[in-house]
């Protein structure tokens, strides 16, 4: 039987769910649950991945601190703020016979894996032009000397491959999102996000636990091999993952020339995702919650050097979190389904601040640091887990995407300036990470505070049981 997935007329004698105009039998369920949690093996693969080799590479070349934060967080943030709301709202727009999603999914699956392959590529390609303009007439003078630098020309070229992977990455994220938005019934998120973090954990064990402690002698074919099975598992999802039918879009009036147009949906996206005081109270709360983690993750490994943990035992801390995370998984996500992932979100915030504040004094050496660590990622974990479908629950349906990369805004905007002022404040510190434990308490407390003023909106506009999403021109709700 083939499990592409394809629209089937309710049976009454069989329980179905529905999803728009998309109708599902327990099989279809199955076979939907199934492509799209390869595709999340494959995405996570990435995420869990080419993160930590990063750090791991730019370390490796002793790069500053200041500057490590601002290519690992800032860059990215800064792509953020120009990629995220135009391919959001240009998906929720879109209408084509392959739906509004899969086209660009087939344009950025691509992009990706190349930009993994040229991060993978990027210590031999340095190695090559480092020896080049060292035997060239021109290395004793002007850019010639600057190029003969070998740890300059390896940022230069990390820097060139990992913008491409980043603009892929954050164009693709808010569509595949908006995939399962679109394609999972409702009654289901919790559950399907509690099975995609479980895929996500385990590929997260793979990795640190086999694969990590191989990253300083095998950079190169790790890397490239990461690239490789992410393009071709993504783009075979794409292709047995089937759309629904959407409502025809309503008219948009159209500007004179296309500077008109372009001002006028910016226009248009400010006024329906900023005006609404609620929308900017979960989109306050989803930043400082994303973020409160940055701090520690950002500076991991070379925290974790400067106690004096290798590789091998870091990777197996991280693989022992994802294993503690994964047995909690479904269960997170059930009780996600039954409870409301707000309110589970405010419970796994007030043990988050807990935790790091004890870090920010105690997290001096290889032991401490650990069980720090250890904990600060089994409840970053379970916030992610809970948090997984926060979104869906909180934005119109129909403009998700677009919502959620207003929400992803406010992340980046902070994600710009948070990370190169951690570097500059462990640099002037004379290397004390600990401090990334006090930072991302404060940001955890700021976090804990939005949570607790958006679940009181929250309860006036319906609650777990009968909540409607706002529309913008409602007021104030």
């Amino acid at each position: 039987m083939s499990t592409t997935l394809e629209n089937k007329p309710a049976q009454s004698s069989t329980k179905v769910w529905t999803a728009g105009t998309l109708t599902y039998s327990m099989g279809g369920i199955a076979a939907l649950f199934f492509w799209l949690l390869v595709g999340d093996f494959a995405w996570s693969m990435r995420e869990k991945s080419v993160g930590p080799m990063a750090q791991w590479y730019l370390h490796h070349l002793m790069v500053p601190n200041f500057i490590l934060g601002l290519l690992v967080s800032s860059l990215p943030a800064v792509i953020q703020l120009f990629v995220g709301p135009f391919i959001s709202v240009k998906s929720d727009r879109t209408r084509s016979k392959w739906g509004r999603r899969i086209p660009f999914l087939f344009i950025t699956t691509p992009m990706a894996a190349l930009g993994m392959v040229g991060l993978g590529l990027t210590p031999l390609v340095a190695k090559w032009l480092h020896q080049t303009f060292n035997d060239s007439s021109v290395a004793g003078a002007g850019i010639g000397s600057f190029l003969a630098n070998e740890m300059i020309i390896s940022v230069i070229c990390f820097g060139i491959c990992w913008t491409l992977f980043e603009v892929a990455v954050i164009a693709g994220k808010p569509v595949f999102d908006g995939l399962i938005n679109d394609v999972v019934p409702q009654a289901l998120l919790g559950r399907f996000y509690g099975l995609f973090r479980a895929v996500m954990l385990i590929d997260g064990m793979v990795f640190n636990f086999w694969v990590m402690g191989y990253v300083p002698t095998h950079f190169t074919l790790i890397m490239v091999s990461v690239g490789v099975f992410y393009g071709v598992a993504f783009f075979w999802v794409c292709l047995k993952v089937k759309e629904g039918q959407y409502p025809a879009l309503p008219p948009v009036p159209e500007k004179a020339g296309v500077a008109g147009n372009l001002l006028g949906a910016a226009g248009t996206y400010c006024r329906e995702c900023f005006s609404h005081p609620y929308y900017l109270s979960v989109f306050v709360m989803m930043m400082a919650a994303a973020v409160c983690f940055g701090p520690i993750n950002t500076f991991a490994i070379p925290f974790a050097g400067h106690v004096g943990v290798d590789m091998k035992t870091y990777g197996q801390a991280v693989a022992f979190t994802y294993l503690i995370s994964l047995s909690l998984a479904y269960f997170l996500g059930w009780m996600a389904d039954r409870f409301h992932p707000l309110r589970l979100c405010i419970g796994v915030l007030i043990g988050y601040v807990a935790v790091t504040a004890w870090g920010s004094f105690y997290a001096r050496n290889a032991t401490t640091f650990l069980i720090a660590w250890i904990l600060h990622g089994l409840l970053s974990g379970c916030y992610f887990t809970c948090a997984a479908s926060l979104g869906q629950r909180l934005f119109p349906r129909e403009k998700f995407a677009q919502y959620a990369s207003a929400a992803a805004l406010f992340s980046a905007g902070a994600n710009i300036f948070l990370a190169p002022t951690m570097g500059s404040i462990i640099d002037l510190s004379g290397n004390t990470y600990r401090y990334t434990f006090a930072g991302s308490c404060l940001l955890a407390i700021i976090a804990l505070v939005a949570a607790c003023l958006v679940y009181g909106r929250f309860r006036k506009l319906g609650g777990p049981a009968h909540y409607i999403a706002p529309d913008y021109r409602e007021g104030r709700g």
